[in-house]
């Protein structure tokens, strides 16, 4: 398989693996809706950085690292757990502005800044790496994707290339489709989809609390 190949491959795995609506789908759905493309955008990239992180790990045989990641997945799946049951329980205590249907009173819907965007970046990066089970995924990708066995540097960094790639594309995708329908979104249904996210987010905060007891 020649590079190109293996790039278009590892980027269709990467697509394969980020758009299945989960949690972290949920949470950049919500925050294109509340903080605009800027913040849902952060939240991909923050997903697909965590993601290729573990995939370098396991690429680069980091053995180290990923045992000791694996030794403690239980107290991270309660990490995970607890913090996407904040994230929920947060999303349905939150009021809704009395300006949600029209924006900031202006006419324009409310954008995060940098700082904001920074924000949840750093939370969806997090949060993605509390998953370390990962490391075994894309260990069996490498061992697939890797030509007749031989594995190198570069074809490990190619591998992460385009799964990271792969992964970006379908969240631009993913920002791109909801900001557009952003605009036409009234109050009631925006609140609507903050309730049935909380209740989705929280609920899988609590099968992350029980995988880990």
């Amino acid at each position: 398989m020649s590079t190109a190949s293996l790039f278009v491959t590892s980027a269709g795995v990467g697509l394969a693996i980020a758009a299945p609506v989960g949690p972290m789908g949920m949470l950049c759905i919500r925050r294109t809706l509340t903080g605009g493309p800027r913040a849902g955008l952060a939240i991909g990239f923050g997903i697909a950085t965590g993601d290729a992180v573990y995939g370098l790990i396991a690429a680069l045989g980091l053995v180290g690292i990923s045992q000791f990641m694996l030794a403690y997945d239980r107290p991270l799946h309660l990490l995970a757990g607890l913090f996407l049951l904040y994230l929920g329980v947060r999303t349905l205590l939150q009021k809704a502005p009395a300006d949600a249907a029209n924006g900031n009173g202006n006419g324009k819907l409310a954008q995060v800044g940098r700082a904001g965007a920074l924000r949840a970046y750093a939370s969806s990066l997090l949060l993605t790496l509390t998953n370390p089970q990962t490391v075994i995924m894309f260990a069996a990708l490498f061992t697939t994707l890797a030509p007749r066995g031989a594995f190198s540097s570069s074809i490990a960094l190619t591998t992460v290339g385009g799964v990271f790639c792969g992964s970006i594309a379908w969240w631009c995708f993913l920002v791109t489709v909801v900001s557009l329908a952003r605009h036409a979104i009234g109050s009631k249904l925006r609140v609507a989809i903050d309730r049935i996210v909380g209740f989705t987010l929280a609920a899988f905060g609590i099968v992350e609390i029980r995988r880990a007891l």
